[in-house]
């Protein structure tokens, strides 16, 4: 049985006659995925040898006005040939979040168990019990992908590795549910 899936750009919604709040409807629309990444973290462990960063606590990556928050991060990376031993010579390909993920930019905000970024692709794929907020419109589901180019986001009621073990979808038994404000209509 094929699952639900909604495709969700808040543009669109906006012209259908759906409103929400902000001014822009896709905020992570043209995101510069090369922009310098910041973290802080409770600890850091550079693990060198395996190109890899280990973020722990209180984890907070911005990027160009988007902030990543989770309990923990793995930042992947690779040596830019003759790039030195600068950070001009480092270039991070991946980051792999767990652990109560939140990614905000302006008033939109997605939330889920796991988060990966894919700086190449310039894509964000978050997994478990998701939610996507836009000022009062909200979806909730398995399976969050926001494409950083487009500013488009895909909602499906899909469960981090078809619903193994300790991972969810939503609780709707992996259907997505939304709720968007309608604009107040005059007689």
């Amino acid at each position: 049985m094929k699952k639900p899936l909604i495709l969700l750009s808040l543009g669109a919604l906006g012209a259908a006659g759906l409103t929400y709040a902000g001014a822009d409807a896709q905020v992570l629309k043209n995101h510069d995925s090369n922009a310098p990444v910041n973290f802080t973290a409770d600890r850091i462990e550079v693990q060198d040898r395996a190109d890899r960063v280990l973020v722990s606590g209180n984890v907070e990556v911005t990027q160009a006005g988007m902030k990543l928050n989770a309990a923990r991060m793995t930042v992947a990376y690779r040596q830019q040939p003759g790039g030195g031993s600068g950070t001009n010579g480092i270039q991070v390909d991946r980051i792999d979040a767990s652990g109560n993920v939140v990614v905000t930019r302006g008033d939109e905000t997605a939330k889920g168990n796991v988060a990966i970024y894919d700086l190449n692709s310039k894509l964000i794929t978050m997994l478990g019990n998701v939610s996507l907020t836009q000022g009062t419109n909200r979806l909730t589901g398995g399976r969050l992908l926001i494409d950083l180019t487009s500013g488009r986001s895909t909602v499906d009621g899909r469960a981090a590795g078809g619903g193994g073990p300790g991972v969810s979808g939503a609780s709707g038994g992996g259907r997505v549910s939304g709720t968007f404000t309608v604009p107040q209509r005059k007689n």
